[in-house]
Order: C-alpha cells, then structure tokens, then sequence
C-alpha cells in the first residue's frame, strides 16, 4: 500500500504534518499559513518541570493545539484516537491506510533510527505521516527531512509508545472534513489576537514576561546551581529553542512568512510591513543562541557572560512587546 501522499519539507514537524495533510486532502495551505492561523508562536518557562534534568521551558502550545486551533478557526474536522492497546493502535492506522487515509502520528524522537545521533534525546511531541505500508515496513514522511524513510512495525510501535513526559501513547490524527468555503479574513484576525494577547500575557511565566523571568535566572544560575549546571541549562535552551523546539529565530522567520502571507491575502498592508521587523526579531534570537552556546562551550571571551545573555533576553523582551502591541493594532 503506497498513497498518492506528496512529501513537502518544512521548518517544523507539527506545521508541516498539517500542511502535507491538508494539501494531500486539497487544501492547499502553507507551514506558514497552519502557524500562523493556529497561533503557534508562544512561550512559557515552568521552572518547577525539570525537562531532561533543566527547568522546562516552550517555545510553542502543547502537542496538538496548533492544528486544532486551525481547524477551529478554518471549519475543519480533525479525528484524534489515543491507545492503551498497542495492536488497536496498529490496526486503525492499517485500517487508515486500506482506507486512503494518510496519517498523522505524534511520536518520541529517541528511537527514531533515521533520526541524526545528536538530534536524539527524550522529546514526545515529534509528529511525521504514515503514507503506505510495504510488507512490515511502514512508509513515513517527517516533514523535517529531506527524504521519506521506513520503520518496521517493531521501530514504528516503540516511538508511538515511548514513555515519559507527554507520552504520545499511540495517537493519530487525521482530517476527515474541509469545508467548501473559508472565511480567511476572520481567521487571520482571530489568530493574531490570539498570538498577541498570549505573548502580553499578564502572567510571570508566559510570553515577553516570561522571557524576563528566564533572563533574570540566567543571571543567577551559576550562583545558583554552579556553573557547569547553568552551562548545561543554557545548552538545553539552546537546543530547545533552536534545535529541536524551532522557537527561537525559526518560529519568528515563519511568523514573519505569516504576517507577509496573510497581508497580501487580506489586503492588510501593515502586516506586510510587521513582518520585516519580526525577520529582525529572529535574527536577534538567533544571536542570542549563537552567544549562549559559546558560553556552554567555554568559547566565549566576554566578561560576566551569563549578565551579558541576560541583558540580551531582556533586550529581546522588550523588542517583542512592543511588536505584539504594535500588531494587535493592526487588526
């Protein structure tokens, strides 16, 4: 069994199932359209959830909302199945594939044996597609990579069922309903609202002012827990936001698609404009990791490093509210 499934690369792995997704079921959807409409852009440090041994921290909504909120605000229907039985688990989404039906699974990205050596770790909010099956290997489109692979039953089953924080526990996901008209414009408008009223959140620990609760730790981290800890959370937050979460400059350059996607669609020239200050946003983000990584490798040569980061996150606070405060005019 081998479906008429088009894989498509994309920066993110939940953005790009959803897209290759809807494509395949004839909506044709950009990553940066299903990020943006599904307000993506997000973030929250959980001090008090140690995640491989660092305190928490996300760059993006729980597993599921992105593509859930673009279904809400587009009229989709999206069907979501979680097992305890691991053979039900293998027969729907066998049944999926008789039927058609290319699907989405949210897996652990340990076991994943394409997966690069450096790139594994306990994560088990990594999604990809099952587009065919031949003999006992399953077809699968990561959106992620560049090439499709294969997984054994055996390999497929272990990630489906990795355990430990967010444990998929066998979940698929599949659409089963588009509508024939969307309203794009009140779509855009909402998530947007959405995205900004998360990001100026009057919480301590979301949004911009999260991002100032995390730069004051930072500065007190090796007094704190000593430097070698303070270099590993660092390394973790790192690889968070540029590695494997995508949140730091990558989920701002695809916001920044977004903006300047949705403007044009809508007719809104000012998002056209936002969406060059936030490509300047990402790449400032992108200079904090490239600075915060020299830390935790002993390469930097700059004198109270850690103060030094946590002036940047700060800076980089400050920049994003009053981003936030400028777009939620704009619609």
């Amino acid at each position: 069994m081998q479906l008429d499934f088009e894989h498509h690369i994309t920066a993110h792995c939940e953005n790009g199932v959803a897209s290759n997704l809807l494509k395949n079921k004839g909506l044709p959807i950009s990553e940066p359209m299903v990020f943006g409409i599904g307000s993506g852009l997000f973030y929250v440090y959980l001090p008090f959830l140690k995640v491989n041994h660092a305190p928490g921290l996300s760059y993006r909504p729980a597993p599921g909302w992105i593509f859930n909120r673009l279904a809400k605000r587009l009229g989709l229907k999206i069907k979501r199945q979680k097992f305890s039985d691991k053979k039900k688990a293998q027969d729907v989404l066998d049944e999926n594939l008789r039927n058609n039906i290319p699907s989405g699974l949210q897996v652990g990205v340990y076991h994943l044996p394409y997966f690069p050596e450096d790139y594994r770790f306990h994560f088990n909010a990594h999604n990809l597609v099952v587009y065919g099956k031949e003999g006992n290997q399953y077809l699968i489109s990561d959106p992620t990579m560049e090439d499709v692979h294969r997984l054994t039953e055996a390999e497929l089953e272990k990630v489906r069922f990795s355990k430990g924080v967010l444990a998929p526990r066998g979940h698929i996901y599949y659409p089963i309903h588009i509508p024939e008209s969307i309203d794009w414009e009140k779509a855009i408008t909402k998530a947007i609202r959405k995205t900004c009223n998360d990001m100026l959140a009057p919480v301590p620990i979301v949004g911009v002012r999260g991002m100032r609760m995390v730069a004051r730790a930072i500065r007190n981290w090796p007094k704190k827990v000593g430097v070698k800890k303070a270099n590993y959370y660092l390394a973790q937050m790192v690889r968070m936001q540029e590695e494997i979460g995508t949140g730091g400059g990558g989920f701002r350059y695809i916001y920044s698609a977004f903006l300047q996607e949705a403007g044009k669609m809508i007719n809104n020239p000012t998002l056209m404009a936002l969406s060059l200050e936030m490509t300047d946003i990402g790449d400032q983000w992108r200079d904090f990791a490239v600075e915060a990584s020299r830390v935790y490798k002993k390469r930097s040569n700059q004198e109270d490093v850690y103060t030094k980061l946590s002036n940047d996150l700060l800076h980089l606070a400050d920049r994003e509210e009053a981003f936030f405060k400028k777009l939620k005019k704009a619609v």
